[in-house]
């Protein structure tokens, strides 16, 4: 993300950038300033334009925490069935805090286990999908060594 200077042009010309790299239908970039928005960092807090930057960024670019962040802000306004599909599809990409969700949902009431049920195997399906030897090698490196190679 960006760091703001005591005048606070760097930040105004990331955001610049961000825009910029949004309007070129940049993933990240709709990402990322959908968290400046929620958050209300270095921009004022709008979360109409951060829910339509993570939207854009989950719909067009696949962005899974993304697909998370439109999960807990629809969580957060009491809409439980629209937050579920988010979690369901962002956990079936591999992402744990939504599988977390899905499972904390089954708990309260508000998911089956038939969701839980298809959220973990998808979850699991795509770690396994993403586990590689040599992402093994590297965990076993750590971060240190693969640094210094």
């Amino acid at each position: 993300m960006i760091s703001e200077s005591t005048d606070g042009r760097r930040t105004e010309r990331a955001v610049e950038l961000y825009e910029r790299a949004a309007d070129l239908r940049v993933s990240a970039a709709h990402y990322n300033l959908g968290v400046l928005y929620a958050e209300g960092t270095d921009v004022e807090k709008d979360m109409d334009k951060a829910f339509r930057h993570y939207e854009t960024s989950a719909m067009t670019g696949g962005h899974v925490p993304a697909r998370y962040n439109l999960g807990c802000i629809e969580r957060n306004a009491g809409n439980y069935d629209l937050a579920l599909q988010h979690m369901l599809i962002s956990a079936k990409l591999g992402h744990d805090h939504s599988l977390t969700n899905v499972k904390d949902s089954f708990m309260a009431g508000l998911a089956t286990k038939a969701d839980y049920a298809a959220a973990l195997r998808g979850y699991q399906s795509a770690i396994e999908e993403m586990s590689s030897p040599e992402r093994a090698e590297a965990k076993a490196l750590g971060s240190e060594q693969i640094q210094q190679m």
